[in-house]
């Protein structure tokens, strides 16, 4: 394992040795130390390497992910795994606001809670939080999963598309065009997929589904109150 010690080595040294880790076969899993909340840490990876971050992190962590498999073995700020295109980003403690935000693929998972607009804008990112989520979450939420062990707060899935978010816990309040869905066979078989690739043992029957009543696609004045 390769180490990169962030109380001598500066961040943009960091970035640009994990960002060149893809050239280098024999250099595939490193762990950074002493982050010490610093933001941006691990951002624009792509290659299929591995990266232990050893504690917390500020702001666009692990941000534009390709590729690589990024944990947190800590706390993370906001932002975490903003516009990740795959692979995977662990976020071992909590996250703050707008976690996997616009993410277009591959996996987040929040192992503790995460803060408000967690999942917003997501275009295919799949985001499983192991404990509570905040308001606006999954807010224009375009397409993707996100699964939530704990409870949501409000206004969740607030002009949502296409995604699917399965709560296993209380919701508070439902956003514009956001409904409780049918739980069909196939949507447990997707939820307990995402459950497995999280490592997190859970019931899929004890979820929830809420989606999409897609009456705000297209302007309708009869639903001008809800715009």
């Amino acid at each position: 394992m390769q180490t990169l010690d962030m109380a001598t080595t500066p961040l943009r040294e960091v970035n640009a040795t994990l960002q060149a880790a893809k050239d280098q076969t024999n250099a595939t899993e490193w762990e950074v130390l002493n982050p010490r909340g610093s933001h941006a840490v691990a951002v624009g990876l792509d290659g299929p390497i591995s990266v232990t971050v050893r504690g917390s992190t500020g702001y666009y962590t692990a941000g534009m992910n390709k590729q690589a498999q990024v944990t947190v073995a800590g706390s993370a700020g906001p932002g975490v795994a903003e516009n990740m295109m795959s692979g995977t980003v662990v976020i071992e403690g909590d996250a703050s606001q707008y976690a996997g935000a616009t993410g277009r693929g591959g996996l987040l998972v929040i192992k503790g809670n995460a803060a408000s607009r967690c999942g917003i804008s997501m275009k295919g990112i799949d985001i499983v939080v192991g404990g509570n989520i905040g308001h606006m979450s999954a807010f224009m939420a375009q397409a993707g999963n996100l699964v939530v062990l704990g409870d949501a707060g409000d206004a969740l899935g607030d002009s949502l598309y296409e995604a699917r978010i399965f709560v296993r816990g209380s919701v508070k309040s439902l956003g514009a065009d956001c409904v409780e869905k049918d739980m069909r066979p196939e949507h447990a078989e997707i939820l307990r997929d995402l459950l497995a690739r999280a490592g997190i043992d859970a019931d899929p029957s004890e979820f929830r589904r809420y989606g999409s009543a897609r009456k705000l696609y297209n302007f309708n004045i009869d639903n001008a109150s809800a715009y």
